[in-house]
């Protein structure tokens, strides 16, 4: 049997949903998969990949642009091979409670992609992530990281599990 190919793409503006990406690629290519991450911009084919897990950060309620032009750029395409999305965003400990459900514009991709589930992490705003925005969240004491590296793993394993049972 060949080892089967994954891309795991993201739309990430300031690296937490890039670390995310990377952390699902290292736990699939721990279950024996060919698993490539690549920033969402860098993705104009997905016919070399079995499967794609395609994520994207959430900022305002909106999910990334890039992950979604992504999507919207291989739609044909990613509608014949296992699809999973993912968001990350939540700057504080809501993702670990319960099951986040998808913004809109992600419930959308989940339908028109036929993808099989969608999970969302916790995201991340530290002293170290640029912008206004996170300066003041930083400063107010609102910030952290919050992405669970156990449950982005956990993840991660289920897919490779889905990829690899005898269907």
């Amino acid at each position: 049997m060949t080892q089967k190919k994954v891309l795991v793409a993201y739309g990430s503006k300031h690296g937490a949903t890039e670390g995310i990406a990377a952390e699902i690629g290292r736990s699939l290519r721990e279950d024996g998969l060919d698993a490539v991450v690549l920033p969402a911009d860098d993705v104009d084919d997905v016919r070399g990949y079995d499967a794609v897990v395609l994520g994207g950060a959430l900022y305002a309620g909106h999910w990334s642009g890039k992950a979604k032009r992504c999507a919207e750029r291989n739609e044909h395409y990613l509608r014949h091979r296992p699809v999973w999305l993912f968001s990350s965003g939540p700057v504080d400990s809501s993702a670990e409670q319960h099951e986040i459900p998808p913004v809109a514009a992600v419930a959308r991709q989940l339908e028109r992609l036929g993808a099989r589930e969608h999970r969302t992490f916790g995201g991340s705003i530290t002293s170290g992530t640029p912008g206004l925005v996170a300066r003041v969240m930083v400063r107010a004491g609102k910030g952290g990281d919050f992405r669970n590296h156990e449950r982005i793993q956990n993840w991660a394993h289920h897919i490779s599990a889905d990829l690899t049972a005898p269907h």
